[in-house]
């Protein structure tokens, strides 16, 4: 796996894995339910992937829209391409809401609620809550 992906805590965040992307959660919660889409692929520029990546992209996406709509029921979804630090083909996938979600006794708001979301003010797990949290959404797909 590319370094961007294992930066992401690969392989212990993996909640779904396709032929050329993986699905891992984001270990600060800007939202509940926020994931990373990562490309499998050493590319760094988006035109690059192979062509097999772009047709199971669409795959991949219906599979998170379909696990986070039961689990979050998210207002609306947001697939941020941010590539600054990280530079590996990957996706921020923020789902969003009004207000907030409960999990296990945890408050996640969408501080950012209707603008942007607010990165800056994500909800941090510990190991334990990231593992219960991966097992539970990796359930959902």
């Amino acid at each position: 796996m590319n370094p961007t992906i294992q930066k992401f805590g690969y392989p212990g965040t993996l909640v779904r894995e396709f032929d050329h992307w993986v699905v891992l959660l984001r270990p600060a919660q800007a939202t509940l339910g926020s994931l990373v889409l990562a490309a499998k692929s050493d590319v760094t520029a988006y035109s690059e992937l192979p062509r097999e990546a772009f047709a199971e992209q669409r795959e991949a996406i219906g599979a998170i829209e379909r696990a986070l709509a039961s689990f979050v029921q998210y207002e609306r979804i947001n697939y941020l391409m941010l590539m600054m630090v990280d530079p590996n083909v990957h996706f921020h996938v923020i789902p969003r809401y009004l207000g907030e979600r409960v999990w296990a006794g945890m408050s996640f708001p969408d501080a950012g609620w209707p603008g942007p979301p607010r990165l800056d003010g994500a909800v941090k797990l510990n190991e334990d809550q990231l593992q219960r949290l991966v097992t539970h959404l990796a359930q959902e797909f």
